[in-house]
């Protein structure tokens, strides 16, 4: 078997991203540091990465910021699980239903209208400082891109293909199952992407108005406090299950959608 030197020493395309983020993240926690240092802000405006590190160290030796992280956690899955359940089943009735749409979508224009921000305070006053109200202040965030890419991906769907399975006298299962759900799929994934990341800014916003725990409350308790390494912490830590949550659904994109690559 011949063997292209080339293809033994020369890296691949995935190792050259992940060198180049690396070296990106190194350039950026090192202009950081210069800045912090050098720039003569003050600390508890600009703290320097290691005094982050340090305080993140001593948040995780105490197991604050894991019981902090796990709150979000559960309010953040919940729910975009809620949402994007709500948004599925009410976007595919508004896009096989004119009628129901025209009846709808007054409201469903007016609640984006409406920033979330202003909302807020409301959901947490009539349901609590629990997770119940963080938990719908995420399902509302949620729901719109989901449901307007649902309606987009059904409608989506070439006459042709209904045709050809009525001509095979499919029952309408099979027309979901075979037609409508694979062929909305890559879009309805595409605002479920953006769902996943908007959940996060949805619990944020709900633990600052008014929560017991959760990462929200963290930079509240540490803002109050002067704490700043401990605010970035936190900030950090949402950013870190923004990209993670990205991630899952990107994986789960690229397994359901298998199919296209092999065309």
């Amino acid at each position: 078997m011949d063997i292209n030197p080339l293809q033994v020493f020369h890296p691949s395309a995935k190792r050259n991203r992940l060198w180049l983020n690396l070296l990106s993240l190194g350039l950026g926690l090192l202009c950081w540091q210069v800045t912090s240092v050098f720039s003569g802000v003050e600390v508890f405006i600009l703290p320097s990465p290691l005094a982050v590190w340090s305080r993140f160290m001593v948040a995780v030796q105490d197991g604050s910021l894991f019981r902090d992280i796990g709150v979000t956690f559960s309010e953040v899955v919940l729910g975009l699980v809620v949402g994007v359940i709500v948004a599925t089943v009410l976007g595919y009735s508004v896009a096989k239903s004119r009628p129901l749409e025209q009846v709808l979508s007054p409201y469903l224009v007016a609640s984006q209208a409406i920033p979330v921000v202003a909302i807020a305070p409301l959901l947490v006053l009539w349901f609590g400082y629990g997770m119940l109200s963080k938990v719908l202040i995420c399902a509302l965030i949620v729901f719109f891109p989901v449901l307007i890419n649902t309606i987009v991906g059904i409608r989506a769907v070439p006459q042709a293909f209904y045709d050809l399975m009525k001509s095979l006298r499919a029952s309408r299962k099979q027309i979901l199952t075979k037609v409508e759900i694979p062929a909305a799929l890559p879009i309805f994934l595409g605002g479920l992407r953006i769902g996943a990341t908007l959940s996060v800014i949805g619990a944020v916003v709900g633990e600052l108005i008014g929560s017991k725990y959760g990462l929200g409350n963290l930079i509240n308790r540490a803002r109050v406090g002067y704490d700043m390494p401990m605010v970035y912490v936190a900030v950090f830590m949402l950013v870190f299950l923004a990209l993670g949550l990205y991630g899952i659904v990107a994986q789960v994109e690229k397994r359901l959608l298998a199919w296209q690559e092999q065309k």
